[in-house]
């Protein structure tokens, strides 16, 4: 199982970018997908999840900004980031969890100058 996040890159400040995220392999039972975000020296944090049942939760710090969206039968999922600011400087990861692990990905620098 591979993940393939793409479309990090430099933006000012309230700028967008959208973050894609595709899996590769057989991964049964796929009941949700996610991305995290980490700073260096920091923990890795929850940023927005989308469910099989199409159900999405986002961490306090970025709702109404990002919105997650994805298919999840075809293991792709998207993260729309909105007026950004130069704290959501990160590695964006993104994730696929089934009802045995969470699978991840490499993750995609995402950097927003202010």
């Amino acid at each position: 199982v591979q993940l393939q996040a793409s479309g990090g890159g430099l933006v000012q400040a309230g700028g967008s970018l959208t973050l894609s995220c595709a899996a590769s392999g057989r991964i049964l039972s796929i009941n949700r997908m996610a991305w995290y975000r980490q700073v260096p020296g920091k923990q890795r944090d929850l940023v927005a999840v989308i469910t099989n049942s199409g159900s999405t939760n986002y961490a306090e710090h970025v709702e109404g900004r990002f919105t997650i969206s994805g298919d999840l039968p075809k293991k792709t999922s998207y993260l729309q980031m909105n007026r950004l600011k130069a704290e959501d400087t990160a590695v964006y990861y993104c994730t696929v969890t089934n009802g045995w692990r969470e699978y991840w990905g490499q993750g995609t620098l995402v950097t927003v100058s202010s």
